[in-house]
């Protein structure tokens, strides 16, 4: 799926655009002609985005899955929005003869956004949103300050689980806590996962609702530059907040990323840490505590836990409850797992993602790689 998020403007006919991301290197057209040709599921894709709305139930909606605006970049950058199709095989023939290299899902309309000049002209403002399915966009690279084994686009064993974590605390809450049912989780095709609610509630969320579910996700809040991203107040954590860290995020930290992501094996990354302790005298005694091991005879693999343990006993014991302190060892986990969601792209009402059926075939190549990373 796409990780440019289009403009909220409008484009009418052809346009260039800078995508730049979306063709890769070494990318050959004539393989995206023959996936559109042989594989590509219209019938499927068409059927999933209609919803039941296909003419083949009585009472449904004809005009719906016709006021689902796609948009396609073509060749040389060259954009269309506001595409419109009344059937599987109309949708199939126009992406047949436009061979797009990327397609986008944007929202459906109150009428087919195709026709849209009509109703401008007739002076009735009706051209207006009305369905989307509720979608939170998570990338790897936003990771990037807390894993030292990768960085940009590039996935491996011991950082794609970050990914995993994400899906099983999203999922358990949109679920349990939202009362969600049909859910889809892809890759995106190069840098993360997507994650695709499709209840008819969830389609149909107001923008002011949708901000409100992505402020019940908000825990990441500091900018690139602030060094304590996470601030967890109150004499105890949201329900939500506690379940995810007795039940994902504290096993998945301790037994898993300290250890692949070697989180206190150099001096930057030990000081990195202390960085999240604001009372400077507890993170200089830490940081004498862990200059001494340095002497001692702590084997490089037992280092990341003994630190570590270090950090809890000094953090959690008595005389620093009053300080506030006690609640720094949550932050820090949550620092390091916690998903990093694209909040702007939950709240959009209007915003378009690339469907998850519609990886060039490079962008597969790496889907059927990454499934063996634990998704």
């Amino acid at each position: 799926m796409g990780d440019e998020r289009v403009e909220a403007m409008e484009i009418d006919g052809q346009q260039r655009q800078e995508v730049a991301a979306a063709v890769p290197d070494g990318f050959n057209a004539d393989y995206l002609r023959i996936y559109y040709g042989k594989l590509f599921p219209y019938g499927d894709f068409f059927k999933w985005l209609a919803y039941g709305n296909d003419a083949k139930h009585p009472g449904c909606d004809q005009s719906y899955i016709g006021r689902r605006e796609l948009s396609f970049t073509l060749e040389n950058d060259i954009y269309l929005r506001f595409q419109s199709f009344d059937s599987a095989a109309e949708l199939e023939t126009s992406i047949k003869e436009k061979c797009p290299f990327k397609i986008d899902i944007g929202p459906v309309y109150s009428v087919d956004p195709a026709k849209r000049h009509a109703y401008a002209q007739s002076g009735n403002n009706v051209f207006v949103p009305v369905e989307r399915e509720l979608i939170f966009d998570i990338d790897i690279s936003d990771y990037d300050d807390v894993r030292y084994c990768c960085s940009g686009a590039d996935t491996c064993l011991d950082c794609w689980p970050l990914m995993t974590i994400v899906i099983k605390i999203l999922d358990t809450s949109l679920r349990g806590d939202f009362g969600f049912n049909h859910i889809l989780w892809v890759y995106s095709g190069r840098r993360g996962v997507h994650c695709w609610v499709c209840d008819s509630r969830a389609r149909k969320l107001s923008n002011e609702q949708r901000s409100a579910i992505a402020d019940y996700f908000r825990v990441y809040k500091g900018g690139e530059n602030s060094l304590k991203k996470v601030s967890l107040t109150g004499p105890v954590l949201h329900p939500f907040l506690a379940r995810s860290y007795t039940d994902v995020l504290k096993c998945f930290f301790e037994d898993k990323l300290l250890h692949s992501q070697q989180l206190f094996a150099s001096e930057e990354r030990c000081q990195k840490i202390l960085e999240l302790i604001p009372d400077e005298n507890v993170a200089s005694e830490l940081h004498d505590k862990w200059q001494g091991n340095r002497r001692s005879s702590i084997s490089k693999e037992d280092v990341n836990a003994a630190r570590w343990e270090q950090l809890k006993t000094t953090l959690q014991s008595g005389k620093h409850k009053t300080q506030g302190l006690r609640r720094c060892v949550e932050e820090i986990v949550f620092s390091y797992t916690y998903p990093r969601l694209d909040m702007e792209g939950v709240k959009a009402h209007e915003s378009f993602t690339e469907g998850p059926l519609l990886h060039t075939p490079k962008d597969r190549a790496c889907l059927r790689s990454n499934r063996s990373q634990q998704l």
